[in-house]
């Protein structure tokens, strides 16, 4: 048997009292500060941290404030427009007014208040459906909620186990974050180091030794180009300097690929972006697609003295002449300046052998970047399975008077 379990065994065996929060905790008000003047106090170095709406957090300095409020004690914030959420926050804190936060004289309670709040946000949220396209809960949603109220001994095992929780999974992510991050540093630093090449080895222009050719969008005006469409279509989000692609975009017909620019591209042709925010950036397709008309497709001539997997890496690094095009503005890169590109091109055997290296660290870093959110929303689904049978009281019948 657990401690937790003994507690409860010792002290409610028989079950809980529910009670409204507004019976037990002390609710607290914010600051009237106006977004303008937020922006005109914010210091980084400020001694007081200031919660507006949605994800909105400055710091500044307490005199600066106008008609400063501040929370000096440790509180649960409720944030209740645009992102419905709760904050637990010790040190000096003020927020705007259309928001408020909840205090008790024991520290334990109040951070008992936060996990519970937390275990039940989705119903805060499902209470704020319906109010416009900016979501916003009323001050009664939470001044009425009813919540378990086991004795104290047994709110500060649950803070305790669920802080620990906390802490492993915030130390889980941060050590697979920190390993992605090096393998990643490694990955570049051999991708470039390989791709290096002294003046023996040719630089040839991709319309030399590759068919460059971009895409097309059939119209969407014609429902017959599109529906129960069977043909990949990608748009250049899928460019996302990854040897893959992670989904398709859409699904042509037949007939659209038939009637439009569109074109079949080869299983393992490289994707370069030709616009926008992905500008520059590759793809490579693991299986027959078209694109539209913002990707230029890559495929070699003769594979027998082009590797398609090293036509991939080799522009990977052509980034920079994208960057070049655009100087900080939106540009638009066209065929003609793909096809004069240029990349080295060393004899097939040593294109084989940089493939076979840069394909491992590939996969390695898309190993770990797969598995890091995995492993993540798993254990964070985990804590949220113990933090419900940690926070599920039997509820203690009422004594008749």
């Amino acid at each position: 048997m657990s401690r937790l379990d003994r507690l409860i065994k010792e002290l409610c065996p028989d079950g809980v009292e529910y009670r409204k929060i507004k019976e037990i905790y002390t609710r607290l008000k914010g600051t009237p500060i106006t977004a303008g003047k937020m922006k005109e106090i914010e210091n980084p170095d400020g001694d007081v941290r200031i919660f507006a709406g949605g994800k909105t957090v400055i710091t500044a300095f307490e005199e600066d404030i106008p008609q400063v409020n501040i929370t000096r004690v440790p509180a649960v914030l409720v944030q209740s427009r645009g992102v419905i959420d709760a904050i637990f926050y010790e040190q000096p804190f003020t927020f705007k007014n259309e928001m408020w936060a909840y205090t008790n004289e024991n520290r334990t309670s109040v951070k008992y208040l936060y996990y519970v709040l937390k275990n039940n946000i989705q119903q805060l949220r499902d209470a704020a459906s319906g109010m416009g396209s900016l979501p916003q809960i009323s001050l009664k949603v939470t001044e009425e909620f009813v919540i378990p109220l086991p004795p104290l001994a047994v709110q500060c095992e649950i803070v305790r186990i669920l802080d620990n929780f906390t802490e492993l999974t915030a130390e889980l992510t941060a050590e697979l974050t920190a390993e992605l991050t090096a393998r990643k540093k490694q990955y570049e630093y051999y991708k470039s180091h390989l791709l290096t090449f002294d003046d023996s080895v040719p630089r040839m222009s991709l319309g030399d030794v590759c068919i460059v050719q971009s895409g097309g969008t059939p119209s969407k005006a014609k429902h017959e180009y599109w529906d129960n469409g069977t043909i990949k279509w990608l748009g250049s989000t899928v460019c996302q300097n990854q040897k893959t692609v992670a989904e398709v975009t859409n699904y042509i017909s037949k007939v659209g690929l038939k009637n439009s620019s569109a074109k079949l591209m080869n299983k393992e042709t490289t994707l370069i972006a030709l616009v926008g925010a992905t500008i520059g950036k590759v793809a490579f397709l693991p299986f027959e697609a078209t694109v539209n008309q913002n990707i230029a497709g890559i495929y070699p001539i003769d594979t027998s003295k082009i590797n398609p997997s090293y036509v991939f890496y080799a522009c990977g690094m052509l980034y920079a002449d994208f960057i070049g095009l655009s100087q900080g503005k939106l540009a638009m890169a066209n065929l003609s300046f793909v096809r004069g590109l240029k990349i080295p091109v060393p004899p097939i055997q040593e294109q084989e052998r940089i493939v076979a290296i840069l394909d491992r660290f590939d996969t390695l870093c898309n190993d770990i970047s797969a598995g890091l959110p995995a492993e993540i929303q798993a254990r964070q689904k985990q804590y949220e399975y113990y933090r419900d049978k940690l926070l599920s009281f039997k509820e203690a019948a009422n004594e008749q008077l």
